[in-house]
């Protein structure tokens, strides 16, 4: 077992390095896309064959422009360099290598400005290429280098001295990383986009640059669309339309024709969930230009990748026919960027290429639904289909983490929307999930979004995409966490807003009297965590009724558990369940199936071992068991002290494990199990989940 998931660890890391590394780009980039639109629409309209030299063409016009040729830096009557050109060589990369420089000093301002002298010796290094990868190397460099040269010096300047060396040495520093950048970087870049330019001749000239889309395609799919875009595409794309006006390399991530042609064969030959969000999908992602929304419906059915990679190939294949492509980057990739951005005599070819891609992955998506006669299409139940089939996180570990259980420390005021940029995805959740919360009554809780790299530990929840809950936590790790597959109709939505109805409720007196009590909650503003008539973890009886038998028995308690391994320890906790009466013997089996394919380590020394959603006939009764092992158990290299198995039938388990965690999270009651010296102990813990 352990060579299955070795492999999966490591390309769940290379992934997720990968996103980190297009993350970092697009935290410099995009804060500028403002200044990269600016700089199309100028060229769009001031270059000679721009919109108004073409629309004067077309009128018969035969005069001098005047100042829109100086703009432009053509014409005989054309003085200095123009406003194109300085742009593009300039201002654009400075503004890159500022913001890099400024983020890697924690947003100080004086990073920033180091960033950009530093940039400055990259762009005069080069031999005319814009200096987008030295911005993006230099920038950063800057700040940080900055930063650690401050640190050596930190608290140790007298007063009155603290202006002075601070501007000297960010200047001698700036200077020097300046001329670094001019000897070293600038050189070099310029060699790498050469090289990197005449790949893509090469590709052109030979036809393969559809290929590209093989490689695109699913990678966008897995949120690594950013590091494509903004770390290859865009640097490559901007000196091409430089030098020759347009780039067809803008088009072979932002085509939004491919998630078109994909939502329109949902909307039409869909069902259930996916069917009936698709409409909406569409005008999210055509118009809106928010790729994202269409990645859950390929993860749902993994077969439709074919159908995108078709589709992008068909479009770059078109724009190729008609020797089309973009003067800038199109961002977010809406039909209405992607036509600013054209130029005059490549619309109709990316008109076109939109169309031609959309009509192809329409097809293929269409022919690969109607082949699917016994799937529901429903898109929830398809991603709890892919979370057993590829190991994701499962709706268990996450209502553990917090996904879905109650929070404890208090009312939830501040939730923030998490995405990889902060753009797109996260804006459209953000806005989801806001109305369904001020909608609830909750006007008091703000929702927002935000970049993951811009998250900061304040918030009281988050909310990202499976995919990216992992690095969320690392830098939010005291908000409850709640990961979602589908950014339109999550379920996790109305649970979020359940969780509000049960954290920001005003208390009764009974909770208040609780909370003061010497067994309650002691610390000021976190809940009661001793069972209460009604409330703390409340009653859980089996089959969801009030009569029937224990959910935790006292014969299913032991506090010297025998296991010396982790598959010991889970059948242990499932013979428990069997001698219990509540599962058959086949469940235990069923319990080994879900640990190969999802971890059931919990943290904080908890397993809660389950069988698969397959097993559900084999359950009688809802039911847990618990074992102790006070010497531990290695559960893939992490220790176990408490083997909880769980057998729930219905939704019962997502009770459970929602009151389970309340007591796990709190350090008090785990020491009280830990302490536990009979089984009347651990039911004066877990008590509340018996029958009354």
């Amino acid at each position: 077992m352990a060579t299955t998931t070795r492999p999966a660890a490591r390309s769940g890391g290379m992934r997720l390095h990968v996103q980190r590394f297009g993350t970092f780009l697009s935290n410099m980039v995009l804060p500028n896309i403002g200044a990269f639109i600016a700089w199309g629409l100028i060229t769009a309209l001031f270059i000679e064959t721009g919109w108004i030299t073409l629309i004067g063409d077309a009128l018969g016009y035969t005069g001098g422009y005047g100042f829109v040729e100086d703009l432009g830096a053509w014409g005989s009557g054309a003085e200095g360099t123009g406003i194109v050109g300085p742009m593009i060589t300039y201002l654009l990369p400075l503004l890159i290598g500022y913001t890099g420089g400024r983020m890697m000093y924690d947003d100080n301002l004086r990073g920033g400005v180091v960033g950009a002298i530093a940039t400055m010796g990259a762009i005069t290094g080069a031999e005319g290429t814009p200096m987008f990868l030295g911005a993006m190397i230099m920038g950063p460099l800057g700040g940080w280098s900055m930063k650690k040269l401050d640190a050596l010096w930190a608290h140790k300047i007298r007063p009155g001295f603290e202006m002075l060396v601070n501007n000297f040495s960010a200047g001698i520093w700036g200077g020097f990383l300046a001329v670094i950048g001019f000897v070293l970087a600038g050189p070099l870049v310029q060699a790498f986009s050469n090289l990197a330019s005449d790949l893509v001749d090469v590709l052109v000239e030979n036809s393969l640059l559809p290929l590209t889309s093989i490689f695109i395609e699913p990678a966008k799919v897995l949120f690594l669309n950013n590091a494509i875009n903004q770390g290859i595409l865009t640097p490559l794309g901007t000196t091409e339309a430089a030098e020759v006006g347009q780039s067809i390399l803008f088009l072979l991530e932002a085509n939004p024709g491919p998630g078109l042609g994909l939502l329109l064969a949902f909307a039409v030959f869909g069902r259930g969930v996916a069917k009936a969000s698709a409409p909406g999908a569409i005008l999210i992602q055509f118009v809106g230009g928010i790729h994202e929304i269409y990645f859950p419906y390929v993860l749902a059915k993994p077969k439709l990748i074919a159908a995108v990679i078709l589709g992008g190939m068909a479009g770059v294949a078109t724009n190729l026919l008609f020797g089309s492509g973009l003067r800038s980057p199109a961002s977010p990739g809406s039909i209405i960027a992607v036509w600013a951005a054209s130029p005059p005599s490549a619309l109709l070819g990316v008109t076109a290429s939109v169309i031609v891609a959309a009509g192809v992955t329409f097809v293929v998506a269409a022919f690969l639904l109607k082949l699917d006669k016994d799937d529901d299409g429903d898109l929830t139940a398809a991603t709890a289909a892919m979370e057993a089939n590829k190991g994701k996180k499962s709706s268990v570990a996450s209502a553990l983490a917090g996904a879905g259980a109650a929070r404890t420390d208090g009312p939830i005021r501040s939730i923030v929307f998490a995405c990889d940029a902060g753009m797109g995805s996260s804006a459209m959740g953000a806005s989801v999930l806001r109305k369904k919360v001020h909608s609830a009554g909750f006007d008091d809780v703000t929702v927002v979004n935000k970049a993951i790299s811009n998250l900061t530990d304040d918030y009281d929840l988050v909310v990202t995409h499976e995919d990216l809950t992992d690095r969320a936590q690392q830098k939010t790790g005291s908000a409850v966490h709640v990961s979602v597959s589908d950014f339109m109709s999550s379920p996790r939505y109305d649970e979020i807003v359940e969780m509000l109805k049960r954290t920001n409720a005003a208390p009764t007196a009974e909770a208040a009297t609780a909370a003061a009590a010497p067994d309650g909650a002691a610390v000021p503003g976190r809940h009661a965590t001793a069972p209460a008539a009604d409330g703390g973890l409340g009653r859980l009886t089996g089959d969801g009724h009030d009569a029937g038998s224990e959910v935790l028995a006292v014969e299913s308690i032991v506090l010297e558990g025998t296991a010396t391994s982790r598959d010991e320890a889970i059948t242990e906790a499932g013979e428990l369940l069997v001698a219990a009466g509540a599962v058959d013997p086949a469940y235990v089996q069923a319990m080994h199936e879900r640990e190969t394919s999802v971890s059931t380590y919990m943290g904080n020394g908890l397993a809660l071992p389950h069988g698969t959603n397959e097993a559900k006939p084999a359950i009688r009764r809802t039911a847990i068991s618990f074992v102790r092992h006070a010497r531990g158990v290695d559960w893939n290299g992490k220790e176990v002290s408490f083997v909880i198995g769980v057998a729930g039938a219905g939704d019962d388990h997502l009770k459970l494990l929602g009151r389970i965690a309340e007591v796990f999270v709190d350090p008090a009651q785990v020491a009280r199990l830990e302490a536990a010296q009979s089984p009347a102990d651990v039911l004066a813990v877990l008590g509340s989940l018996q029958p009354a």
